[in-house]
């Protein structure tokens, strides 16, 4: 599947031809610089790896500068993998223009870290009013778990106050508002997961 690397920018909205207003997101695409070119031959399978944003020559290891000196660019900061329908050599720097033609993509992020949750916000039980699970008197806590003595134990997946947030989501099927090649700026409806300037894989 063709993609490139980007940063989300923020969130603004714009007017539809039919006068909407219309919430985007706003994503900083590439320009992404091939850095390895994957064979069924040599690899086992057909890729195409690609780096985005700058790194420091004292922030990469030696092997990796070996890996960037070999594509002949400069060592970049994040790398990912994807497949091409077109030829691409080393070096070659492939731009938003990927998307000019594309209606829909889907966006791959970290969502925001929201830390250790109870199950009113990490589950959505019913908390205060609509006394979750039978309880009555403890208004935002889970309730009954599980029988007693038959199976006398607490089955897996059981919904429970944990660790929420911070981790890979996956949006689909995001409308493609307008492409700006001059400033590799690529405007979708709606919102993506993660934070600002978080780094998203964008995926035709």
């Amino acid at each position: 599947m063709p993609g490139l690397l980007g940063k989300k920018i923020g969130m603004t909205s714009v007017f539809s031809a039919d006068g909407k207003n219309v919430p985007c997101t706003v994503i900083e695409v590439g320009p992404c610089v091939v850095t390895q070119v994957k064979t069924i031959e040599k690899d086992g399978y057909a890729a195409v790896q690609v780096g985005f944003q700058e790194a420091k020559e004292k922030n990469t290891s030696k092997p990796m500068m070996g890996h960037f000196a070999k594509a002949g660019t400069t060592p970049k900061r994040h790398l990912a993998e994807f497949t091409y329908d077109e030829e691409h050599n080393l070096g070659d720097v492939i731009t938003v223009d990927l998307f000019a033609d594309a209606p829909y993509v889907d966006v791959v992020g970290t969502s925001k870290g929201k830390g250790f949750q109870g199950v009113v916000k990490r589950h959505g039980f019913g908390g205060v009013g609509q006394t979750t699970h039978g309880q009555d008197d403890r208004s935002r806590k889970p309730g009954s778990i599980g029988a007693c003595a038959t199976p006398s134990r607490v089955f897996k997946n059981m919904k429970m106050g944990g660790h929420m947030g911070n981790e890979q989501v996956t949006t689909h099927n995001l409308q493609v508002i307008k492409v700006i090649p001059e400033h590799n700026l690529l405007l979708l409806k709606g919102s993506v997961p993660g934070c600002k300037g978080s780094i998203v894989i964008i995926k035709k």
